[in-house]
């Protein structure tokens, strides 16, 4: 990574705090865990960086050298190290290690609890059933080139019949199969949001939607979502995203109506068909993000988007319900317009792998076989972890979401970033409240997934309880981590 880069990523921090070392360090360690920085990456030697902040090389040195103490930098030749995850087996309370507080003798498992990602296991006998015989259909394909913009027809035919059974007719022509949800959306911002475009976003949102918007150089125009103890369970502000399209007239709108990634909300179909109208009249395309449609917790009933104008741009993708590593997605709109997706997809890559699409086919469908038992796991999980939260941290505002993965709470006091931070020290790794806005907000927000087991959930949440402990007994240590890095997540 070159000095120029991470400059930009470390965004306004505060080099006049002190020690100014360790406020880089912290700021370099939110981006690792945030995933801004990736993984195994060679960051700036120590004399470019310095150079390129104004700091002095000593600064930097001391910078890297606690970044190598607390695990996230390798230590290279030099100062080249490359950036990691710590992944310590530690096992009780170490020297200058804490101890989770109001458990003694609890020990902190091998390696970090991911509550970063909101993500289950394989539907293991059910994926590899479907690519065993994926394997025996794959020898008919095999006289053609494989290059295929659009997808195989099988795959394609079985998507468009699950929108046709949802109410929603659809042909293979109004698919386009992508690699995964993220992929369909950069295919979208491409086609229809050059940069400076305005993208309406509701506020929070996927942090990954708002980085694809950010790296199109798209301007992300936010609608704010009701706080949970306001809303009376109507969800959205649907007001608020009428005056917005009406106002700014972007030229396409981002919404995650099914299971709102993060808080896990339903849209009512009243509420879908205003927000149609409003989209229509502003010349707004909508584009609605479905991935996690399946994942229906309560079985509230709720009517595709698409089913109420053919306008609608629907992504889709087997990532929640059956796994990430898939990696296959798609898009539903109107035949042209697909026409124009795949002309735009070939200048990113040609098409999809084979197996993994003849494979999806069958998945798709067979798609309600593995859920019933996914449903069941998903619903224990999260009674069980909104108890965990009522019980050790009864100042948490939890919002009880009607599907999804995860729980969205809001902290009594702004410690996200901070939390964030420190929660390797505890055995866990978290996504900051203001990834998953703009402009720094949702300090006083977390996202807390339920989908480890619920021997790991307790775990997670002692350990949560144990880091907001540390911070609320150390002010000085709460404001040193919240404002540099919340600006720098922004």
């Amino acid at each position: 990574m070159n000095p120029t880069t991470l400059a930009r990523l470390l965004g306004e921090w505060n080099p006049g705090a002190s020690p100014a070392y360790r406020e880089l360090a912290d700021v370099v360690r939110l981006l690792v865990l945030d995933g801004r920085v990736p993984l195994d990456v060679a960051l700036p030697s120590e004399r470019a960086l310095a150079a390129t902040l104004g700091l002095s090389r000593t600064t930097v040195t001391a910078a890297y050298t606690l970044l190598r103490d607390q695990g996230f930098l390798s230590s290279g030749q030099g100062s080249r190290g490359r950036t990691c995850i710590p992944h310590r087996g530690r096992r009780g309370a170490q020297p200058g290690t804490p101890e989770l507080s109001g458990a003694p003798g609890l020990a902190v498992p091998d390696g970090l609890l991911d509550l970063a990602y909101a993500s289950l296991p394989a539907s293991g006998e059910v994926v590899h059933r479907a690519f065993a015989a994926a394997l025996t259909e794959l020898p008919a394909l095999l006289p053609g080139f494989g290059y295929d913009a659009l997808g195989v027809g099988p795959l394609r035919e079985a998507i468009a019949a699950r929108y046709t059974a949802a109410g929603v007719p659809t042909t293979a022509g109004q698919i386009l199969v992508t690699s995964g949800a993220q992929h369909a959306l950069n295919i979208i911002l491409r086609t229809l949001a050059g940069r400076s475009a305005r993208v309406l976003v509701e506020h929070p949102s996927y942090p990954n939607a708002l980085d694809a918007m950010r790296s199109a150089g798209c301007r992300p125009v936010p609608v704010a979502m009701p706080p949970a103890a306001l809303d009376g369970g109507a969800g959205w502000d649907t007001d608020a995203l009428e005056t917005a399209l009406k106002q700014q007239r972007p030229a396409m709108a981002y919404v995650v109506p099914d299971f709102h990634n993060p808080t896990g909300r339903l849209m009512p179909d009243s509420q879908r068909r205003q927000l149609v109208r409003a989209a229509a009249a502003s010349g707004t395309v909508l584009v609605v993000d479905e991935t996690l449609r399946e994942l229906n917790l309560d079985g509230a009933p709720s009517t595709p988007l698409a089913a109420f104008s053919p306008a609608v741009v629907s992504i889709g993708s087997l990532s929640k319900s059956h796994w990430a590593g898939l990696r296959t997605g798609w898009i539903r709109a109107g035949e042209p317009l697909i026409q124009r997706f795949a002309a735009a997809r070939t200048t990113m890559d040609l098409g999809g792998p084979i197996v993994e699409q003849l494979a999806a086919a069958h998945l798709v469908n067979a798609l309600t076989e593995p859920l019933p038992a996914r449903l069941a796991a998903l619903r224990a999980n999260r009674d069980t972890l909104l108890m965990l939260i009522a019980e050790h941290l009864p100042t948490w505002q939890t919002e009880r979401p009607d599907g999804g993965l995860s729980v969205w709470s809001r902290l009594p006091v702004p410690l996200s970033t901070a939390m964030t931070v420190i929660a390797p020290d505890f055995g866990i790794r978290l996504a900051a409240g203001p990834r998953f806005g703009l402009g720094g907000a949702f300090e006083h927000y977390l996202r807390v997934p339920f989908t480890l087991p619920p021997a790991q959930l307790e775990t997670a949440v002692l350990a949560l309880r144990s880091a907001q402990d540390r911070l609320e007994a150390s002010p000085q240590l709460r404001r040193d981590l919240t404002s540099p890095p919340a600006v720098a997540i922004a």
